[in-house]
């Protein structure tokens, strides 16, 4: 597996590769996942994420956490043969927002930016939380691997 990390925010938010990829590692043990996938997550701003929530989701305001699956599968689509590793998706975190929770939920920033990589990663291993019982599913996985990733609830 591979994680690409990318930071449009601040330098000093680069700590947070070595997090990611960790809790990446704990998930996809935990998940019994084996496939050689790549995520690539970026941190950035309100204002970017708010351009790209208005773009992609005709949400016109910033949100913490936004995830692109690209293993949707297309009608017509070409499948790639070989030994490539695939592309599971993209994970963008708003730094500013995940802040802004952090104080308002009184736990740690790490915590929060930990919580919001494990929720987008599920989500683009096919997780959901629209229907309760999803819901219930989704949460209790994201609490185990933050616990497995050294990340308590704080």
């Amino acid at each position: 597996m591979l994680l690409v990390f990318e930071n449009e925010y601040d330098e000093n938010f680069n700590e947070y590769e070595t997090i990611y990829e960790n809790l990446m590692i704990k998930a996809f043990e935990h998940l019994n996942i084996k496939a050689d996938y790549e995520v690539d997550v970026n941190l950035v701003n309100n204002e970017t994420i708010h351009e790209i929530n208005k773009e992609y989701r005709k949400i016109d305001r910033p949100t913490d956490v936004i995830s692109f699956a690209f293993l949707d599968e297309i009608d017509g689509e070409v499948k790639i043969k070989g030994d490539v590793k695939t592309l599971l998706g993209e994970i963008i975190i708003s730094v500013d927002k995940a802040k802004e929770q952090a104080e308002e939920y009184g736990h740690s920033l790490i915590r929060e930016m930990s919580f919001l990589f494990v929720h987008g990663l599920l989500h683009l291993l096919g997780y959901d939380h629209m229907k309760k019982e999803d819901e219930e599913v989704m949460f209790g996985l994201q609490e185990e691997i933050l616990k497995l990733g050294g990340q308590k609830n704080d």
